[in-house]
């Protein structure tokens, strides 16, 4: 069965996909990938292996196929699998299914941290947006902390959700942003107000959508990202103020007769030097301090 899974998944990306070739690589298997694989757009992929049509996909694709390959007690233990916070992978083919892969998401150590660092950073609301199963979904989020789960979404699903939050978040003057991955993130990122991608896994449609693009998978860098946004706005404000008072102040001088060309243009000068400065001050914002 994972020798069929590896077939099917030869040329993907999905880390799904990854993850069963790694896991085929462990037990030495054999890699031939299979012919004529089409992608069935958020379900899963079909191919030709040996002659015969073989298909590996999702629970809900697992459901479709019920009719001809699956039987109850297959579907039943998809369902326990599921409950149990795992992702099923279903392979069959036309007649039968072959067998089940659980696949669990390992939960990095700092993502629960990185989500209460970005509701300390002003963030009201995260939540999760998957094509995964909501059992999974669940588990992930009571683990990380993450406010909300829409879970077992299509590409376009994820769109009509973007869209409804952004709805929502623009009645209270609030805004939207969106981080993804992969080519199905890309058109829910373009709808939301900011698209992040992540940079060193993300597909090249992400990244060309996205409004920011992290040179890293660490999601520790969001809560600092919008500390330094708004240190940067701060500081724009600053540099504005300041350069309003100076020209407001000279143009009172001149008026009452106390100031001079020279005067006016060493004026001008140190405040643009200092409003350089105020702003070089973001180079070393938030970046710890080493003795």
């Amino acid at each position: 069965m994972l020798e069929f899974a590896t077939a099917l998944e030869a040329r993907s990306e999905h880390p799904l996909a990854r993850a069963i070739l790694d896991e085929a690589r462990q037990h030495s298997v054999n890699l031939v990938p299979a012919d004529s694989v089409q992608a069935v757009r958020g379900k899963g992929v079909i191919g030709r292996i040996g002659g015969r049509e073989a298909w590996l996909g999702s629970r809900s694709y697992l459901e479709e196929r019920a009719k001809t390959a699956a039987t109850p007690d297959v579907l039943l233990s998809a369902d326990r699998i599921a409950g149990a916070g795992r992702t099923v992978v279903a392979v069959g083919d036309e007649n039968s299914v072959w067998g089940l892969i659980a696949i669990a998401d390992a939960v990095r150590p700092q993502a629960k941290l990185v989500v209460a660092a970005l509701h300390a950073v002003g963030v009201e609301h995260v939540v999760m947006l998957t094509g995964d199963n909501r059992a999974t979904a669940e588990v992930i989020a009571r683990e990380t902390g993450v406010d909300e789960v829409r879970a077992e979404l299509l590409p376009e699903d994820k769109v009509a959700a973007i869209e409804r939050l952004v709805g929502e978040f623009h009645k209270v003057g609030g805004a939207v942003a969106m981080i993804g991955d992969g080519v199905n993130d890309a058109p829910a990122m373009a709808r939301a107000d900011l698209g992040i991608a992540m940079g060193a896994i993300g597909s090249d449609a992400a990244i060309e959508t996205a409004d920011v693009a992290l040179m890293s998978d660490d999601l520790s860098k969001l809560p600092w990202l919008i500390q330094h946004s708004k240190a940067t706005l701060s500081i724009i404000r600053q540099n504005i103020g300041f350069s309003l008072v100076v020209k407001l102040l000279f143009t009172g001088l001149t008026i009452a007769g106390f100031a001079s060309l020279w005067g006016a243009i060493a004026a001008d000068v140190g405040a643009s030097l200092l409003v350089v400065l105020n702003g070089l001050r973001l180079l070393t914002h938030g970046q710890p301090h080493t003795s």
